[in-house]
């Protein structure tokens, strides 16, 4: 099979096409031929060289797929050759096939098609598992996305907007911050000639937002903490601004808040099945009946990987970026 490897950790130019074995699938598991594969930050941080695979995972890049079951590893029983899926990955997506545990895959969801389904394992595990799991987002409270426009932040307005949230998003540009109002965000707001504290406070008439998805780390750290309501929630899952910050801990316990953070990829087989499960019963059949719909910015077949990347961070994107076989 044709597969994307980093030759040499750094820009995206030391990617290169390569052929390996197919795989095999172990017990548990099954064998997709890859119709489509996301793009994500992780991505850009492991050809980096700063974010390597947990042991035992792949070295090829890829964190999410769509695909067709080829094969069949021994003790699946959910799962049949030829089913149309899409899955979550620990690695091995940047290939024409991939091996991935049966209760990590999710059918595709009718209306979306196969190469699009790739847009939605990652980012859909990742915001349920930190706005509602984590974050205990409830119908009539207000939240509040980072990087609104991103393939995270275009989920996660979606849902929150459909659970009944107040939702505010944060983007850089006009275009994207029109983007996420035409997503359902009850404010857009640009965090280039606006602050995002003084507008949260101006909006919610000093009460502040009840949750704070946030892709920013230290950067932001005070500043959100300042933007929540008291009782409320912030919840980091990434550190594009940075890992070290400090914060005014007497604000913290005064207004009792709670700041906390996860990451998806290391978790156990059986943490992300429970993941995978509650989508499949909670969201997916509002995928199936329109919605909820996957942003898709561009796709572009494997062998333009690196432009994909280089896409990736300009940050010009809005939603998702796919790779196609």
């Amino acid at each position: 099979m044709v597969v994307v490897e980093v030759a040499e950790p750094g820009p995206p130019e030391g990617f290169r096409l390569a052929r390996r074995p197919l795989p095999e699938p172990a017990a548990g598991e099954v064998l997709l031929k890859v119709s489509a594969a996301g793009v994500n930050r992780a991505d850009v941080m492991q050809r980096q060289g700063k974010y390597p695979p947990p042991p035992g995972a792949s070295d090829i890049l890829g964190l999410e797929v769509s695909g067709t079951v080829v094969m069949v590893g021994e003790g699946v029983r959910t799962l049949a050759l030829d089913e149309h899926v899409c899955a979550l990955l620990t690695g091995g997506g940047y290939a024409e096939y991939c091996v991935v545990p049966a209760v990590q895959c999710l059918p595709c969801p009718v209306g979306v098609s196969l190469i699009d389904a790739a847009a939605l394992p990652e980012a859909y595990c990742t915001v349920w598992t930190n706005v509602f799991e984590r974050g205990g987002l409830k119908k009539g409270e207000t939240f509040l996305v980072h990087g609104g426009s991103s393939g995270i932040g275009t989920v996660a307005i979606q849902l929150a907007k459909l659970s009944g949230a107040k939702v505010f998003a944060t983007a850089g540009t006009k275009e994207k911050c029109d983007a996420c109002l035409s997503l359902g965000a009850d404010r857009a707001i640009n965090y280039k000639n606006e602050d995002f504290v003084e507008v949260v406070q101006a909006v919610t008439h000093g009460r502040g937002v009840d949750l704070i998805l946030d892709m920013v780390g230290a950067a932001y750290l005070q500043r959100n903490l300042d933007s929540l309501a008291v009782e409320g929630r912030l919840v980091v899952i990434a550190l594009m601004g940075g890992a070290e910050g400090s914060i005014n801990l007497a604000k913290l316990m005064a207004r009792r808040l709670t700041l906390s953070g996860s990451t998806l990829r290391p978790r156990s087989i059986e943490q992300k099945a429970l993941i995978v499960q509650a989508l499949s019963e909670s969201v997916w059949p509002r995928l199936s009946k329109g919605d909820l719909r996957p942003v898709i910015h561009d796709r572009y077949p494997l062998s333009d990987a690196a432009e994909a990347h280089r896409v990736m961070e300009s940050s010009s994107h809005i939603g998702k970026l796919l790779l196609v076989p």
